[in-house]
């Protein structure tokens, strides 16, 4: 079993179902005992923005924004540095807790040895 998880999510609200499966893999996880590293990118870097999460609702679903919060609080959440210019969104207008970082540091973080990656 992987010490860490990072799992890139590209689904935002477009696509609730696979957004609610990424969040779920994940806070299992960290339930687990296994270290979160959540990427948000496309359309999922809406959700760095305070009440984005709570604006999706998946029926039979836990809540979307519960789970972010609980990643947030356990794990790692890191906004695209890309993603996040091309939607004009600052690192002080997300979330806290939510950090912005490129391409550079998704790859150190997926190359390490302990490391599994899944992309949503």
């Amino acid at each position: 079993m992987p010490k860490r998880l990072i799992i890139k999510l590209i689904a935002g609200k477009e696509d609730p179902e696979r957004l609610s499966g990424a969040l779920n893999v994940a806070t299992t996880a960290l339930a687990s005992g296994i270290d979160i590293s959540l990427w948000l990118t496309s359309e999922s870097s809406w959700l760095a923005l305070p009440g984005r999460a709570e604006e999706i609702a998946l029926p039979g679903s836990a809540d979307i924004a519960s789970l972010l919060q609980e990643i947030i609080e356990s794990g790692s959440v890191t906004l695209c540095t890309q993603c996040a210019a091309r939607r004009d969104i600052k690192e002080e207008d997300c979330i806290d807790g939510i950090s912005i970082k490129g391409s550079t540091s998704f790859v150190e973080e997926i190359m390490d040895d302990n490391a599994t990656t899944l992309i949503y």
